[in-house]
């Protein structure tokens, strides 16, 4: 059971960190300058979207049949 659950979290954990990274270039704005990003926005939308990610990974993970 540990075995399987230390799994479910490295595979969770890599799905989480691909969706915030994902996530933060789709909203930084190709030519802008950058003082005029909004880090602070960015990165709170990243870290929901990283946390929903990990949510969602509740319901089955398919990279977890795979390995």
């Amino acid at each position: 059971m540990k075995k399987e659950f230390l799994k479910w979290i490295k595979c969770a954990g890599v799905r989480a960190i691909k969706t915030v990274a994902q996530t933060a270039v789709s909203l930084i704005t190709v030519g802008a300058a950058m003082t005029d990003i909004d880090w602070v926005a960015i990165g709170s939308v990243s870290l929901v979207a990283g946390i929903l990610s990990l949510l969602t990974s509740v319901a089955g993970l398919p990279e977890m049949e795979e390995k």
